[in-house]
């Protein structure tokens, strides 16, 4: 019984995707979850100045607001997981315009998703910046490169939602609860690239940078879709 409804809210969101084609989730229009005029709201990455970061650069591909952050917000919010895609495509595009950032020795881009609080991805339907990695990295396949995905932080219990608070506040919300997750760490000494939705006061970059440094990994930069300010 528990199986055949199981099979039933598959079989119903597929006949969904029939009835109701994809709208664009920037602008409303029909035919994609982001058009191509909403996509190119995203530009080359620009990098944002935001505290001490280990040296470790940050850079972001448009502002927080306007069609990039209603694309965010809808992904991220709102359970538009088919943005994840089109998304991780201009992630993707914009890693080699990354001034310090290179793949390995081996041609291969690590993918650094930033972690996510076990009960906002519960809410979100699983890690989101970890979905939006992986679509990240299949860009990169499809564009002829090679990229690996590590899942190489995890935030403890006890850490709440960071919205609203000051640098210093982010700060001690992830003292001692950013930890590293040895399942998903690349080999010692590997080039990483953090990846993020939205660059806020940099607390979450710098203790990202800093734990994987501490680690012996070599941070090269940290690329977010938006910075606020």
């Amino acid at each position: 019984m528990g199986t055949g409804r199981l099979l039933d809210v598959g079989l119903g969101e597929r006949v969904l995707e029939l009835v109701l084609p994809a709208t664009c989730a920037g602008c409303g229009a029909p035919g994609a979850a982001c058009c191509a005029r909403c996509q190119a709201g995203f530009g080359r990455p620009e990098r944002v100045a935001r505290g001490p970061t280990g040296g470790v650069g940050c850079y972001a591909l448009a502002r927080y607001e306007d069609i990039p952050r209603r694309l965010v917000l809808s992904y991220k919010e709102r359970g538009r997981r088919d943005l994840a895609a089109p998304l991780g495509r201009v992630l993707a595009a914009a890693l080699p315009h990354l001034p310090e950032a290179s793949p390995d020795d081996e041609g291969v881009w690590w993918l650094v998703p930033a972690p996510s609080r076990r009960t906002a991805s519960r809410v979100r339907g699983g890690p989101h910046i970890l979905r939006l990695a992986r679509a990240c990295a299949a860009a990169l396949a499809e564009a002829g490169s090679s990229a690996a995905v590590a899942p190489a932080l995890r935030l403890a219990a006890g850490a709440r939602d960071a919205v609203g608070l000051a640098h210093a506040q982010r700060a001690a919300n992830l003292a001692g609860r950013l930890r590293l997750d040895p399942r998903g760490l690349p080999p010692v000494h590997t080039r990483v690239v953090v990846l993020d939705d939205v660059l806020t006061t940099g607390a979450t970059a710098a203790a990202c940078a800093r734990m994987l440094t501490e680690g012996g990994q070599k941070v090269t930069a940290v690329l977010t879709l938006t910075a606020t300010g």
